[in-house]
Order: structure tokens, then C-alpha cells, then sequence
């Protein structure tokens, strides 16, 4: 048999509780740290940015946390998400491997970004927000904000890094078809913006630099939250639906995987796939590999330092233990917009710290090869983000083929490409460059690490 195939799950087979990786860890996660005190924060201490329940999510420990039914209404809309045996690529790479994939391309913003935009957008409402300022790089995780923002009724303000947002008009206007508001950053709307701009005129942007902008905007004004689309606790919780489903996914097909692989910038989706098998195998025992995958220009694992460290380039956030390449590190302008955050995602930092996970990073002409590879295999053109997923899932397939051994791969198909048909048109028209990290810039960034204790 050579034609893909694809396990469903019915509708109500939607998962009713989040899965909570840090009941399952051998040591828990360093607290968040509040930049003038030095001390573990409180909930008062995260009020101006976010509501109570996400507060609470936060810090929670509880193994499952229900999803609320109005949110499992909208999940809906596009979940179960399915899972497919992709038989066409497995052939056309004449490997034992057997490779499946989850697609999380199939939500109305085309990524997984709406599995934690929804909730957020109902926690705020249910608090009376009456709008909601956020950050986005590629475009993913804004346009699922607007979505959501628009179902519950709430204005969105995103700040768009600027590379992305010249890069890729489409998702602007996808955003502002679901009635947000798009800015360039860095922007003139705010004093962090200003303050980049002073310095560096022709700033290209960082996810860094625009969550200062999202986050001052929150901070500032009575009737807004900021809303975060990766990295803290309560995102990554949220995304545990795609690895719960693929469990009972990858049950059905009689099957189970040997690795689990999912790109990474600020670590949802890799941990939204990744996190319910690895806690299975906290408890139960197995021997799964878990590879989690970044661009080799913003290699925050793979070169980073696990210390405490900004969110934000104007450090306007609490400080959490992270891997890092210093909160002032700007990647050069990949198309890979979502992979271009100087910090990992504490959870997926913390992890990799003790050794459960693996890292590795790409360069970007690689992963758009093997992005194609899939597409014309498999008949999806996926997220540039998403190509170092493919990328390391053909590599270990290829490992296959030269040892002879099979083994089964699952990766996260985070979202398509539909909208980032300009990058596939450089890569075609050879205009894409590799672009390897800065040294010196990096050097200079992890310098300027806050005084604290990594401990």
C-alpha cells in the first residue's frame, strides 16, 4: 500500500482535561521570578498582564485540568485534529521507518495556535477584558488570537515583528479579517518601541522586542490582558490536546512511536505533541526519544544557557529559568518568523535539562527541502516553521534506511503554508540564504544576563 492514510477520532472523543506535565516531573520547575525582588511571584504580581484562572494554570500542579465546555464547543470547529500514516513519503524515501503525522494545519488559522488562543480569549471575557494585546513573528499565533478575540467578543491589538510583517502580508490580513488591529514592530505606539527605534532605526524586529511593546500596552491600560501565544505554563498546557488525541490516534492505528519529534521556538507546539507521551513514560516507563527542533540562526537550546532571563528585550516581564541566548539576541530574518525567540519555553528548558528531551537545530534550506519533499509525497505545503520537524523526521528515517532497522516517527505538522507562499517563492527562485547565528552578537547578549542565581 502506497497512499496515506488517516486515523480519525469522533467528535466526542475530544479530550475533556488538559494534560499537567509537572505533576509527572522527577524535580519540579524553577519558580518565576519578580525582577525587583528577586522573589517567586504571587498572583497580585501577574494580575495587570493576565486573568485569575490562567494565573492559576500557571503554577498549577494537578495532573488534569477540565476544559471548560464552552471552549471544547469551539474545539469543535476543527477537533479531533487527524493523524496520518504518511505510506507516500515513507516510499519516496525508501525507508523501513514508519512515519505518521499530526496535522494541526486543519484550524480555522491554519496552526495549532487556537488550541490555547481560544481559552485564553474565554478566561479573559469571563473577566470582563475588554481587549487583549499580544505579540506575534510569523503571523500564526496573532491571526488565532483574532479568531478567537472575534468569537468572544474582544478587540486585539498584535504587534507583528516587522520582518514577518513585510514578509507576509497575507496573515496580516487574515488577522484583520477577524477584526484585530496589526502593527508593525518595532512601532511608535509605545515607549519600548520608541526606544528600539531610537537605537536602531531599521530594527528588523524580534519577538523580544514585540512582546515589550504587547506587554507595556497591558500593563498600561485597565481594560487590557496580554495574551501570550507559546512558552509559559498555562500555553503548553492548553496544547496537550494534540498529544492526548495522537495517543488514542496512535492506539487505533496499532502502533506506537519510537520518536516523537516537533520544531520549537518558544516550545507549544513541540510540548503540545511531545508532553502526554513523555509523561506516559514518566509513569508507566518506555524508552521513546522526544527531538525537539529550532532554525540554527535562533538556536536557543543547542547554544543558549539555562539561567533566568527576560521574556521581553525591555524587560518589562518577570524573569523565568529558561534556555536562552539572552533576551537583547535578535535573529536574523528567517522565514521561519514563529522559531525567532531568543528564549525555550521553561517546561520544554526544564526538561531538556534533565535529559529527557533532545535538541537539534537546522539551517533553513535544509528544512525547506525537506519540506517539499513531504509536500509533493504527501500533497500539504506546511509552515516554514514546521519544515524543521519534517526535516529531523527525514533524517531519522534516513537513519532507518541505513541500519535496516524500523522504526515508527510521529511529528507535529504545527500548520500549513498557505500563507507563506512568498518564502517557498525565494527558496524556488534561489534567493534564501543560511544564516548562522551571530557569535559576537550572542556573546554580548548572554553578557547582559540578570544577576541571579540559575539554582
Amino acid at each position: 500500500m502506497s497512499d496515506t492514510v488517516k486515523y480519525l477520532l469522533p467528535e466526542d472523543r475530544i479530550p475533556k482535561n488538559w494534560y499537567n506535565i509537572v505533576a509527572d516531573l522527577p524535580e519540579p520547575p524553577a519558580p518565576i521570578l519578580h525582577p525587583g525582588t528577586g522573589q517567586p511571584v504571587g498572583p497580585d504580581d501577574l494580575a495587570p498582564l493576565f486573568p485569575t484562572e490562567l494565573i492559576m494554570q500557571e503554577v498549577c500542579a494537578d495532573r488534569e485540568v477540565e476544559i471548560p465546555d464552552p471552549v471544547r464547543d469551539v474545539y469543535k470547529m476543527w477537533r479531533p485534529a487527524p493523524l496520518f500514516r504518511a505510506r507516500r513519503l515513507e516510499a519516496a524515501l525508501d525507508t523501513p521507518a514508519k512515519i505518521y503525522y499530526k496535522y494541526e494545519g486543519v484550524s480555522p488559522s491554519g496552526s495549532h495556535k487556537p488550541n490555547t488562543s481560544v481559552p485564553q480569549a474565554f478566561y479573559n471575557k469571563e473577566e470582563g477584558t475588554k481587549r487583549l494585546s499580544t505579540e506575534t513573528g510569523a503571523g500564526q499565533w496573532g491571526s488565532s488570537l483574532a479568531f478567537a478575540g472575534n468569537l468572544f467578543g474582544l478587540q486585539v491589538d498584535v504587534f507583528m515583528v516587522k520582518i514577518s510583517y513585510q514578509q507576509k502580508p497575507y496573515r496580516r490580513a487574515l488577522m484583520e479579517s477577524f477584526g484585530a488591529r496589526c502593527v508593525a514592530s518595532p512601532s511608535n505606539e509605545t515607549d519600548s518601541g520608541r526606544h528600539v527605534l531610537s537605537e536602531h532605526p531599521d530594527s528588523n524586529g524580534s519577538l523580544g522586542i514585540a512582546i515589550s511593546e504587547a506587554v507595556e500596552v497591558a500593563a498600561k491600560n485597565d481594560d487590557t490582558k496580554y495574551a501570550l501565544g507559546s512558552v509559559l505554563n498555562h500555553v503548553l498546557l492548553h496544547q496537550s490536546v494534540i498529544g492526548l488525541e495522537a495517543m488514542e490516534q496512535m492506539e487505533i492505528a496499532g502502533d506506537h512511536p519510537d520518536i516523537v519529534i516537533g520544531c520549537a521556538g518558544g516550545g507549544s507546539n513541540f510540548a503540545g505533541l511531545a508532553f502526554p507521551f513523555l509523561g506516559r513514560q514518566l509513569r508507566e516507563g518506555g524508552n521513546t526519544r522526544f527531538i525537539a527542533v529550532e532554525p540554527a540562526a535562533c538556536p536557543t537550546m543547542t547554544r543558549g544557557t539555562f539561567a533566568y532571563d527576560f521574556g521581553d528585550t525591555e524587560h518589562l516581564t518577570p524573569l523565568v529559568k529558561m534556555h536562552t541566548l539572552g533576551s537583547t539576541f535578535v535573529p536574523e530574518g528567517i522565514h521561519a518568523g514563529g522559531l525567532r525567540y531568543h528564549g525555550m519555553s521553561p517546561l520544554v528548558s526544564h526538561v531538556y535539562d534533565l535529559g529527557l528531551i533532545e535538541a537539534r537545530a537546522y539551517h533553513q534550506i535544509e528544512c525547506f527541502k525537506a519540506g517539499l519533499t513531504f509536500a509533493r509525497s504527501e500533497g500539504i505545503i506546511p509552515a516554514p516553521e514546521a519544515t524543521h520537524a519534517i526535516r529531523a523526521a527525514l533524517a531519522e528515517a534516513e537513519a532507518c534506511k541505513v541500519s535496516g532497522e524500523s522504526k515508527t516517527i510521529l511529528f507535529n505538522l504545527s500548520g500549513h503554508g498557505h500563507f507563506d507562499m512568498q518564502a517557498y517563492t525565494d527558496f524556488l527562485g534561489d534567493k534564501l540564504e543560511d544564516h548562522a547565528h551571530n557569535e559576537a552578537d550572542l556573546k554580548q547578549a548572554l553578557g547582559g544576563l540578570p544577576d541571579v542565581a540559575a539554582e
